[in-house]
């Protein structure tokens, strides 16, 4: 199961002992260890995190919970990686490490620049997305993501930094007037993702107060956190794939194009990781069916599909080669990791 840190929910124990709730008392029923109410390391399941936050907005009549906790969060949630953001020469860099390197924060949480939907020349859409496609992402749990990811933009920039729109995927749980409060900015509900919808030109922006050596040493942390050290193009390739899963064919030439290089490239560079890209698309489809078998009732034929599979019989087999079990089979009981 997916986990997260529990900065994530950093200010929740505060917000929730502010409304006259019982914080320990909630993260009981949301099985979240009451230790990850006042630390940042703790790894708690992130279908947990999100239903700590969904009981604590009902039971306190907080719709708008997720933003009370974001306002109380910053860049410094994130650890290493705020080291390597915070001395970042531009913000484009720290957008790139954060891209890069928040699985060490959040293995199945996700940001990645793309051009704007609505095709303004000039603005680039911010995407952050937790769950993959065909899978409703959580309400207060985005909202938290999102709000932290502005309130830590700002806290680089210095200030307003020319958020134009934010796209959330949900109806609104509080009074607009509270998102866009906190935003700044028209906020849009309904969305097909959550995104903050920027200039172009803000990647451009320099990074005054730095330390390059801070910087390096932070960055070199996190290479190596992940398993094997495959950190740099493994990571950026699964990121790559779950983007694509759903929408379109993830294939090697689309994963290339969106990670700038050429196809024999990746894979090369893959394989002086000591992987492949079939490798990694294979790990990507299995965690991706595992959650929509599981945690979805979606018929097996449109599972296929959001998996990239021509037909319902390649899923079959898939899931007979991953965990010996027919798609029904796993369904009925979730399967080994």
């Amino acid at each position: 199961m997916p986990v997260i840190r529990s900065a994530g929910i950093r200010g929740f124990r505060d917000v929730v002992v502010q409304l006259g709730g019982d914080p320990i008392a909630i993260a009981r029923r949301a099985d979240v260890p009451e230790a990850a109410l006042d630390a940042d390391d703790v790894l708690v399941e992130d279908v947990a995190l999100a239903r700590v936050l969904e009981i604590a907005a009902a039971e306190l009549g907080c719709p708008d919970l997720g933003l009370r906790v974001a306002a109380r969060q910053d860049v410094s949630l994130l650890g290493p990686l705020a080291l390597a953001i915070q001395n970042a020469p531009s913000i484009g860099d720290a957008l790139e490490a954060t891209s890069r390197y928040l699985f060490v924060h959040a293995p199945g949480m996700r940001i990645w620049l793309h051009p704007d939907p609505d095709g303004v020349r000039g603005v680039d859409a911010l995407r952050y997305d937790v769950t993959p496609a065909g899978i409703d992402p959580p309400r207060q749990g985005t909202d938290v993501s999102l709000g932290s990811l502005h309130r830590a933009i700002v806290s680089l920039v210095g200030g307003s930094y020319g958020l134009r729109t934010v796209d959330l995927p949900h109806q609104p749980l509080a009074p607009r007037s509270a998102y866009e409060e906190f935003f700044g900015v028209p906020v849009r509900f309904g969305r097909p993702a959550a995104l903050l919808r920027l200039p172009s030109s803000l990647g451009d922006l320099p990074l005054a107060a730095r330390d390059e050596s801070v910087r390096q040493m932070a960055l070199d942390f996190l290479a190596r956190q992940s398993p094997a050290g495959d950190v740099l193009l493994t990571s950026r390739t699964q990121g790559a794939l779950q983007q694509l899963l759903g929408t379109s064919a993830p294939g090697i030439e689309a994963v290339a194009r969106l990670l700038d290089l050429h196809p024999r490239t990746l894979q090369r560079r893959l394989a002086d990781e000591g992987t492949t890209f079939a490798a990694v698309l294979n790990d990507v489809r299995r965690t991706a069916a595992r959650r929509y078998l599981v945690t979805t009732d979606l018929p097996l034929s449109q599972v296929a599909g959001l998996l990239g599979f021509s037909e319902q019989a390649v899923l079959s087999r898939a899931c007979r080669r991953w965990w010996g079990l027919t798609p029904r089979e796993v369904r009925g009981g979730e399967p080994a990791v």
